[in-house]
């Protein structure tokens, strides 16, 4: 189900990115105040309000307590999800790619970095921990190989020997697709401890890229806020010189 979601969620987001491009291309004023570009800014509105729900069920025992029940908080982290997502599309038609205003602007980047960061938090972060787990488990098996052949090594000096003096050199021989004879056990002690070195430095970059995208999830709740505050002051200037207009 989660795959499923991901891969739904990553599809919009690379839509919602190229529309959002499309001001390169396309720029129609009038669409924003036009009944068409009304309807879908409300239905955009009304979206990105929906996510609201979530930490409020999730933070707030008096609401956990009488949702929980009857919706699940995985189902409602879903509704958030798809309702963060679309919302935002549906914004970036609303506003027919006139960004002329500050408060617009400053409305349509921080949407996005809040789509961004949710994402990052979201599947991204998830991923990387996958993939530490898995290399972990291969690293571990790794070491056994090694130690292994470091054990038939030692039980055949004269194969130390023909260990190579310069694994700087055999390893950029390699790279550019030039094989280095094998030598026996030291060539297999060689080959598998590159190999844990390799899996020790990829365990090492993905913790990092987990550290990072753990923060994701802070820069995602206050900028969330931000969108907020600045979605309130768009709907009550659009209302302000709406109203003004119709008289």
């Amino acid at each position: 189900m989660k795959e499923r979601e991901g891969i739904v969620v990553s599809g919009v987001l690379c839509v919602l990115l190229l529309a959002w491009l499309g001001f390169l291309f396309h720029h129609s004023p009038r669409f924003p105040g036009s009944g068409l570009g009304a309807v879908f800014g409300i239905a955009g509105a009304v979206l990105m309000l929906i996510p609201l729900v979530y930490p409020v069920v999730k933070r707030i025992p008096y609401f956990h307590d009488r949702i929980t029940p009857h919706v699940s908080l995985q189902t409602i982290l879903t509704i958030h999800v798809y309702a963060g997502i679309f919302g935002p599309l549906l914004a970036i038609i609303h506003t027919g790619h006139k960004f002329s205003s500050g408060l617009g602007i400053s409305l349509v980047t921080v949407m996005l970095l809040v789509v961004v960061s949710g994402y990052a938090a979201r599947y991204l972060k998830t991923f990387v921990a996958h993939e530490i787990t898995d290399k972990l488990l291969l690293l571990q098996t790794a070491r056994g190989d090694l130690d292994s052949a470091w054990g038939v090594l030692e039980n055949s000096p004269a194969e130390a020997r023909g260990m190579p003096r310069t694994p700087v050199l055999v390893a950029g021989l390699e790279s550019v697709g030039l094989e280095v004879p094998s030598s026996g056990p030291a060539e297999d002690v060689m080959r598998t401890a590159e190999g844990v070195a390799d899996l020790e430095y990829a365990v090492r970059t993905h913790e990092t890229f987990k550290r990072w995208f753990a923060r994701s999830l802070t820069l995602h709740i206050v900028l969330s806020v931000i969108l907020y505050l600045l979605l309130a002051l768009h709907i009550g200037s659009s209302i302000h010189f709406g109203l003004r207009w119709l008289r």
